[in-house]
């Protein structure tokens, strides 16, 4: 059915997505910063407040203040710019360079330039250098060490449900992709034609100052229908089951005491909640897959469920 379903889109749908960032206010730029951070410029060598700057804290986005490096991951590269072997999870998207030979690297919270990574140079033991705009970062001194934490759903086609947690605040970053399953590093056919187990699963990396596990999963209890069984609206398989894969008891107690609020309320809930267990990364054209075509959710949608 989604076969049928992605051919009808092309052809029929012509809704504009909503970006990842517009949940949230952004900065006031400078017509430098925003020739930078937003047109994809680059500061000149050497002129950044960062290039040498060796005080212990954190690194945030100037446009919109995520977390994306420590200090304890900065190095001096002597090539002009910020140089920094490592980012915190979650927190930088790589993306081809219009110049078709560099990979540039962004916020992955609001998509704003900030410079480019390289790979094999041999700077440091893990020989990558992400290349930073000074101009891109604000710094925090003495910051806590930032924390991330991870979270997996399956409710249905995976592009809808990443669709509705990309919008989420305090939500660092998404990926989709299969898990519940026996085959190892399973492809998209294998997994639609039933015989591997997993489900369409999605990863969820979020900033646990900004949001919660609860949160999370009352939205995502919100934005599909979790008393349908092995599927969800015209998608239908086990594929499309809905499930909570718990990464520690915490997560598994929250998850449970959400279903028997949701059985107290006259819901016949059918969401699984099991382990989670290896993730295996969906093929590039799926992620970001409403985010980069501009369409809408055809079988996912927000219902309140819960109150407060």
């Amino acid at each position: 059915m989604k076969f049928v379903l992605i051919i009808l889109f092309f052809l029929l749908n012509n809704c504009t997505v909503l970006s990842q960032g517009n949940h949230m206010k952004y900065n006031k730029l400078t017509p430098e910063e925003e020739r930078v951070i937003l047109h994809k410029g680059t500061e000149r060598q050497f002129s950044g407040m960062y290039c040498l700057h060796k005080a212990k804290g954190v690194y945030i986005c100037k446009r919109c203040n995520a977390p994306l490096y420590r200090s304890e991951n900065k190095f001096d590269s002597q090539c002009g710019w910020p140089s920094f072997d490592d980012e915190i999870e979650g927190a930088v998207k790589r993306v081809p360079d219009a110049d078709g030979r560099r990979t540039e690297i962004i916020c992955n919270n609001c998509g704003a330039h900030l410079g480019h990574v390289f790979i094999g140079e041999k700077f440091t033991d893990k020989n990558i250098r992400h290349c930073v705009n000074s101009i891109s970062l604000n710094f925090i001194v003495g910051e806590k060490e930032a924390k991330t934490e991870k979270a997996y759903f399956a409710g249905g086609c995976f592009w809808g449900v990443e669709y509705f947690f990309q919008q989420e605040k305090g939500v660092l970053s998404t990926k989709v992709g299969y898990m519940g399953g026996h085959k190892e590093n399973p492809t998209y056919e294998e997994v639609c034609s039933g015989k591997t187990g997993h489900a369409e699963t999605m990863e969820i990396v979020f900033d646990p100052s900004e949001t919660n596990f609860e949160k999370l999963a009352r939205l995502f209890f919100e934005i599909h229908d979790p008393t349908q069984v092995n599927r969800q609206g015209p998608d239908v398989g086990e594929q499309y089951r809905s499930a909570i894969f718990y990464i520690d008891d915490e997560q598994k107690k929250i998850a449970e005491k959400l279903i028997k609020i949701l059985e107290e309320k006259g819901y016949k809930i059918a969401t699984e909640i099991t382990q989670a267990d290896e993730f295996w990364q969906a093929e590039e054209y799926h992620q970001d897959y409403y985010q980069n075509n501009g369409k809408r959710p055809y079988c996912h949608s927000r219902t309140k469920r819960f109150s407060g």
